[in-house]
């Protein structure tokens, strides 16, 4: 069994940080769960530009408000608590904060290892073993 502390996360070298977002990265490849689980804060009025073209994602907004734009059709979908979108066919979008700041609740497959950034298409770097 294993029992994180969001409090023991703030501040180490699992929380990570990057334009418009702040990731803790709660469970990592390392832990063998075949997936990794973060919360992730998106600040009000934050755009990213994202692109998980080597994870899939399913994200669950638990506070806050935003919205998601499907790049590949330009549906906008409003994102508040209670909402969940999953990333299932490697979907470009644009997030985009709201009026206050977004706690999501994400897990990505494959993990990842925990010190990733977005590179210059909004993705991750898929590590192997």
């Amino acid at each position: 069994m294993k029992i994180v502390d969001i409090e023991n996360i703030k501040g180490s070298d699992q929380e990570v940080e990057g334009p418009g977002w702040t990731s803790r990265r709660l469970l990592l490849k390392k832990d063998g769960m075949g997936f990794s689980f973060h919360e992730t804060i998106i600040p009000a009025g934050a755009e990213l530009q994202l692109w998980y073209k080597n994870h899939l994602e399913a994200v669950y907004c638990v506070a806050g408000d935003g919205s998601i734009e499907d790049l590949a059709t330009g549906e906008i979908h409003p994102i508040r608590d209670g909402v969940l979108y999953a990333l299932d066919q490697h979907d470009r979008h644009i997030l985009r904060g709201g009026s206050e700041d977004m706690r999501l609740i994400c897990a990505f497959n494959p993990p990842v290892t925990g010190r990733e950034t977005h590179d210059a298409d909004g993705s991750y770097e898929l590590v192997e073993d």
